[in-house]
């Protein structure tokens, strides 16, 4: 079975080991009858696509689950999704058709929004950022610091402005920008554009930046991005809060 999940409000803070301990408790509570691994140590399979960073929301988070036995998708969304809590949400279930799930991410849709950047400072900024063949950042991975190069997976970038302020008090204008960014390796996140940004246009955003992953898949001729669940639709239940 195939799972699109969210992570929403205070709970974008939970990291990707703390989710994949709730989500196993979930599994229990819920009395989803698991597939394990063999060895001494058997493990529920469970397999992640592309976790997002910590301190990242995401309406478009997948992974995928081995059952012992058939389960009705709308009851396993409902049951998964009482049973984590509000703010980690089932959105979506389907049972997996052939195929790895993992191959059918190609790019991701982000939303990053920053308080305090002025329209003008961000279209300088983005116009620098488009216009470069490579725009070459750092970022500490497992295997060390690595220098790579954020502008080649950027696939598409656009400004838009919102009057939401980033608290009650102050209503201060919010630039938002919208990437759609290709799967690589290393992967490209949004940090590593925002820095790329700082590097072609000297941008710092006065306030920290609000990220959130729209949607991921795989890229259609038009550009957009496909769900990677819909190939399994017909046993699917679509839903959320």
């Amino acid at each position: 079975m195939r799972l699109r999940y969210a992570k929403r409000g205070p709970l974008r803070f939970t990291s990707h080991r703390d989710f994949a301990r709730a989500f196993e408790r979930a599994l229990r509570r819920a009395g989803v009858p698991m597939a394990y691994s063999q060895g001494f140590t058997p493990h529920p399979k469970i397999s992640y696509a592309s976790a997002a960073p910590t301190g990242v929301a995401s309406e478009a988070e997948y992974l995928e689950i081995g059952l012992r036995e058939s389960v009705d998708p709308a009851a396993l969304r409902a049951a998964l999704d009482a049973a984590l809590s509000p703010g980690l949400d089932v959105l979506d279930a389907v049972v997996a058709t052939g195929g790895s799930l993992v191959d059918r991410i190609e790019a991701a849709h982000w939303r990053i929004e920053l308080p305090g950047v002025g329209p003008e400072v961000l279209r300088a900024a983005v116009a620098a950022f488009t216009a470069a063949d490579e725009v070459f950042v750092e970022r500490m991975t497992k295997q060390g610091r690595r220098t790579f190069d954020a502008r080649a997976a950027v696939i598409d970038v656009n400004m838009i402005m919102s009057d939401e302020a980033p608290s009650e008090a102050v209503a201060v204008p919010c630039a938002i920008l919208e990437l759609v960014v290709r799967q690589v390796t290393p992967a490209v996140r949004p940090d590593d554009v925002l820095s790329g940004l700082r590097v072609v246009a000297d941008l710092e955003p006065p306030v920290s930046p609000r990220v959130t992953r729209l949607a991921q898949g795989t890229l259609t001729a038009q550009g957009a991005i496909a769900d990677p669940l819909d190939t399994g639709r017909d046993g699917a239940v679509i839903g959320g809060r």
